[in-house]
């Protein structure tokens, strides 16, 4: 017989955001209000809408009555790109391409990441403390993490968000925000390692991606053409390896490979 506890987990903070650059309404995501200047940089990075940092001035936290709006200061050529691929479809939670207005803007363009080795020890650890570091996951059960840990398999930064995508975004702002060094580390995520995580990722110049879970046949092909170390279905102390597995180091019989 299964009982059901009145007193529930409270429930993950849900609301639309609105990225609006120089004036211009971008798109709506639906996000976790938490963390949001490291989500507008973050997003504006791996979507490709500014190639660095400097591009962004300021980011100004407006709340409304129906969700709260993002606006960005941005340079001058970055609003005149913009317009150019402006996009008018709301982002759901979960959905890394929504919006995008036609084929050719899912795949960007992406640099050749610098190989990077890992213990899968230190992996191993990182994806084991991440629980303890998701206040939000403790209270809700329901959102997703994105961290970066060092190569000694210690997490130094982590992101929460109801969607997985904006989690990994949030993150990547505030590595790019603390212009991290990205061969000195990895990054955990604890969903599954889809096209756009893995192009997100690529995007940072990250040279490992470690996943809770499976990646997709695109997100392998991504991966392989672009120099990205990728592990997933990261089970205590077993993992497969879905690209060059011979940066995952010290690789005993508990740990598959394909």
């Amino acid at each position: 017989m299964s009982l059901v506890h009145s007193a529930a987990l409270a429930l993950a903070e849900e609301v639309p955001v609105a990225l609006v650059f120089n004036g211009i309404t971008h798109t709506v995501m639906m996000a976790s209000p938490l963390h949001l200047e490291d989500f507008a940089l973050g997003f504006s990075f791996t979507e490709g809408l500014i190639d660095k940092p400097s591009q962004l001035f300021g980011v100004e936290v407006v709340h409304q009555p129906n969700g709260i709006e993002l606006h960005l200061d941005v340079a001058a050529q970055v609003e005149v790109q913009l317009k150019e691929r402006r996009r008018s479809m709301a982002g759901r939670t979960g959905c890394g391409l929504c919006g995008a207005d036609s084929l050719n803007q899912v795949k960007l363009r992406l640099p050749q990441v610098t190989p990077v080795a890992v213990d899968v020890n230190a992996m191993f650890r990182a994806h084991a403390h991440m629980r303890a570091l998701q206040p939000l996951k403790q209270q809700t059960g329901a959102t997703h993490a994105a961290a970066w840990s060092n190569l000694d398999g210690h997490i130094t930064l982590l992101r929460e968000d109801v969607g997985r995508h904006n989690a990994l975004d949030k993150l990547i702002g505030a590595l790019l925000k603390t212009d991290t060094a990205m061969q000195q580390g990895f990054i955990c995520i604890t969903s599954r390692a889809s096209f756009e995580m893995v192009q997100k990722t690529v995007m940072t110049g990250a040279g490992i991606l470690t996943a809770a879970s499976a990646p997709t046949r695109l997100a392998v092909d991504l991966a392989d053409q672009h120099n990205l170390a990728l592990a997933g279905l990261i089970r205590g102390d077993s993992f497969q390896s879905y690209s060059y597995p011979s940066r995952f180091t010290n690789i005993h019989t508990f740990a598959s490979q394909v």
